[in-house]
């Protein structure tokens, strides 16, 4: 039930779920039956577990919103638009490779992308590591569940890429600008983010011990659950008070060093 609760405390299905209302159940099973598309509904227990708003096309947002409005879930509605409004965005943006293309190239032992634009492309669930991605723009790139370890990913424009269950370890992200990325359940264990732009992202979950995070911007960054033992956190003096109250309740469990310059 807490899946159904925590994140969306103000939606229709926490109000059904909280105990707060009598609700109709199967006499047998005790199910509950919800008049709506069984399809989306998918999409929105992962938005309910991880804050991940699923890559869909135009159409399939469209139909998500809709059940999003009607479960009254203002953070996946705020997502949708969010997505929706950088694709707009974007338009102009065209990779220069594709999935394909990509696949074929990472057989190599030395792969680079330096430069290259890969805007848009899903590269779920390759195995990237080692690759060097340096100065690339990599907007709106899937990155979900891919491996890239120890890749180089400096100075790249990642704004707004999914890196959900990716693994990162010993990835360099110096000077990169990844905001509004959704790195949550990511392994980032030694990863270096020195001067990286994590304004608006999400680390739900994610593993950062031993990350280097010195004067990276994390404003209005969600640090919920993430592990940050070990983590270097030198940041900038305007990192929003979310950041820091989130900190105060890790502090507890974890040893980290903050230092304000």
């Amino acid at each position: 039930m807490d899946t159904l609760t925590q994140r969306e405390p103000q939606s229709m299905l926490s109000a059904m779920f909280s105990g707060r209302h009598t609700i109709t159940t199967d006499s047998e099973k005790g199910y509950v039956f919800v008049d709506r598309d069984g399809k989306h509904f998918r999409h929105i227990l992962n938005w309910l577990r991880d804050g991940v708003v699923p890559p869909l096309n135009d159409s399939g947002y469209m139909e998500l919103l809709r059940e999003a409005e009607y479960y009254q879930l203002l953070g996946l509605i705020d997502g949708i638009n969010a997505v929706l409004n950088r694709r707009k965005d974007d338009e102009g943006l065209e990779s220069e490779l594709t999935r394909t293309d990509i696949i074929k190239c990472i057989q190599s032992e030395k792969v680079r992308f330096r430069g290259v634009n890969l805007s848009g492309v899903d590269l779920s669930k390759l195995d990237l590591s080692f690759v060097d991605f340096s100065f690339a723009c990599l907007r709106n790139v899937f990155f979900s569940r891919a491996n890239l370890q120890c890749a180089k990913l400096r100075d790249v424009d990642a704004e707004g890429s999914i890196f959900h269950n990716a693994i990162l370890r010993e990835c360099e992200f110096t000077g990169a600008n990844l905001r509004g990325s959704l790195l949550a359940g990511a392994n980032l264990q030694s990863a270096n983010l020195q001067d990286a732009c994590l304004v608006d992202c999400s680390f739900c979950g994610a593993d950062l011990r031993s990350a280097h995070l010195q004067t990276a911007d994390l404003t209005n960054a969600n640090l919920e659950g993430a592990n940050l033992e070990g983590a270097n956190l030198k940041v900038l003096f305007k990192t929003s008070i979310k950041f820091f109250i989130i900190m105060q309740r890790l502090c507890m469990e974890l040893w980290i060093w903050v230092c304000l310059s």
